[in-house]
């Protein structure tokens, strides 16, 4: 028995299936990538003042201020514990902003990505928590309101 065209059809269908699974998981990637999108708002401002009104504004919130500064144009700040849904399960929210000036410095590039950190039991299993990425929460819009009227100049979405 010849089973050379057998090969031949098993190697073609091998080969035809590499693509669809190369589809399957750009798409895939597609998707958290834009899960993990972070919300973008320009501001007519200089750096320099538009990183003092982000911290401001992230302070008003209720984050207390990780790290960054002016220079590095980022910013890490975290809400406080608070209760989870279930009991003894606890929350937080993680704030990451960078900042980036327009060439002439007349204006800034605010992004900011919000992550909800949730520990299902935090007396029996410490330091196990999730972290998912915050889409549809009205924190963004607050937080480029207040850093709007720091600075007393609206934001506009960036595209």
């Amino acid at each position: 028995m010849n089973f050379r065209p057998l090969i031949a059809l098993t190697v073609v269908l091998a080969f035809a299936g590499c693509e669809s699974l190369s589809d399957a998981t750009t798409t895939v990637r597609d998707k958290i990538t834009a899960r993990e999108a972070p919300q973008v708002r320009n501001f007519a401002a200089a750096p320099r003042a538009t990183y003092d009104a982000v911290r401001a504004s992230a302070t008003d919130m209720g984050y207390r201020f990780i790290r960054g500064g002016a220079a590095q144009g980022e910013l890490e700040a975290i809400s406080g514990v608070g209760r989870g849904e279930t009991p003894g399960s606890a929350r937080q929210i993680s704030m990451k902003v960078t900042l980036h000036p327009s060439l002439d410095g007349a204006s800034t590039d605010v992004s900011i990505r919000l992550t909800e950190i949730l520990e299902a039991d935090s007396s029996n299993r410490a330091g196990q928590a999730t972290e998912t990425p915050l889409r549809d929460t009205p924190q963004y819009d607050v937080f480029f309101r207040r850093v709007g009227n720091v600075l007393g100049v609206p934001p506009t979405e960036k595209r």
